[in-house]
């Protein structure tokens, strides 16, 4: 019983580094695509800038609120 519990607990361990793994890539891929100049020139065009200094005041507020 003891061998069946570890051996499933080395592969939650497993599957739960490779999902950290994953994010990790994913992040880093997108720290890529957001500093190519031709990609912050289209989301300049969408007017991405616009959302996040609407989004900030919000985003602030909300972490004060946490933080009661």
């Amino acid at each position: 019983m003891q061998r069946e519990s570890q051996v499933t607990r080395q592969d939650h361990d497993r599957d739960t580094l490779f999902m950290l793994s994953g994010i990790a890539l994913m992040v880093f891929g997108a720290g890529l695509i957001l500093s190519n100049p031709v990609a912050q020139g289209y989301l300049s065009r969408f007017g991405l800038s616009n959302l996040t200094e609407k989004a900030l005041p919000d985003l602030e507020r909300y972490l004060r609120l946490r933080s009661m």
